[in-house]
């Protein structure tokens, strides 16, 4: 684990342009993580809905997870969002729950997402792709598929 160590920043006068920055540093970080925005208990399909900013959601069986499994209907619904929306938490119970612990949990959640990264990942271009793109382009392109006669 790398260390980092504090300093002390008290005497720096907080400009326009430092607040800004600041603000944009918030945004890029608020977005990089997983931050739910709601949390309900839906008793007819015994599972919790989980919904996030843009209005999407994601639907958990409480039969999957084996911490949820063995609360009441009454302790599910008083379940709330903690840690600035990245955990479950019931406070009576001291329970405290990752979300993105009970996603990954989900075998076809993460079958989902690692197929959905792929695809965003291969449409990148970088230096290396251009470059083989040029030179492939030079030899006149990406060979002709030859069909064996039968």
């Amino acid at each position: 684990m790398k260390t980092i160590k504090a300093s002390e920043h008290d005497d720096e006068i907080v400009t326009a342009q430092s607040l800004a920055q600041a603000i944009d540093q918030g945004r890029k970080g608020s977005r990089s993580a997983l931050h739910a925005t709601t949390v309900q208990f839906l008793g007819t399909f015994n599972a919790l809905a989980i919904g996030f900013a843009d209005q999407t959601a994601v639907l958990l069986p409480i039969d999957n997870y084996t911490e949820l499994r063995d609360l009441s209907a009454e302790d599910l619904d008083r379940i709330e969002l903690g840690y600035a929306g990245s955990a479950l938490c019931l406070p009576h119970q001291d329970l405290h729950i990752a979300i993105a612990g009970l996603i990954s949990a989900s075998e076809p959640l993460m079958t989902m997402a690692a197929s959905l990264i792929a695809a965003r990942n291969g449409r990148r271009s970088s230096a290396a792709k251009a470059n083989a793109s040029k030179a492939n382009g030079l030899k006149g392109g990406r060979p002709r598929k030859v069909i064996a006669a039968s």
